[in-house]
């Protein structure tokens, strides 16, 4: 009797701890639906060229996370880059911003970062054209369902 009470406790020990040990479940993460793809990402810039951020916000992560553009330089939150961005184009009236065929895309779970270089022309209000080249370098996450840009690096070559 006292050799089947120890193999007892000795299997309920065992079941116990396995059962301690096994991986918990987490909650599963909202599928975010197709990553982002070129077309998804001339939306983006197409918003862009309404020249109000506004128009993008929804494109990016709120909170902490850090956005480099040609001017000023950094911005450490869609709310400061928004705010500052409007500052940037209010002397245009216009703007247009496509993606050149150097798009290239790569997931990687529930991350995808893309580069390209993008063709801009602007109009200043005061009827002045600008045409040039760009660099630009996303950063989406999966956020609750939405592909969302949680870093953007965007620059020109040095002229």
């Amino acid at each position: 009797m006292k050799r089947f009470f120890t193999v007892s406790l000795c299997l309920l020990t065992l079941t116990l701890s396995a059962i301690a040990e096994s991986p918990k479940r987490t909650a599963k993460k909202p599928s975010a639906g197709p990553a982002p793809d070129q077309a998804f990402m001339q939306k983006l810039w197409d918003g862009w060229s309404t020249l109000n951020p506004a128009n993008v916000a929804g494109f990016y992560a709120a909170g902490p996370h850090t956005f480099f553009d040609i001017a000023p330089l950094k911005y450490d939150s869609w709310d400061a880059y928004e705010s500052g961005v409007k500052g940037e184009l209010a002397g245009y009236k216009s703007a247009k911003f496509t993606l050149n065929d150097d798009v290239a895309i790569h997931p990687h779970g529930d991350l995808v970062w893309a580069t390209a270089t993008v063709k801009e022309e602007m109009t200043t209000k005061a009827g002045k054209v600008e045409m040039s080249n760009f660099r630009w370098t996303a950063v989406w996450e999966n956020q609750e369902g939405k592909w969302l840009i949680v870093h953007e690096h965007v620059s020109a070559p040095i002229q």
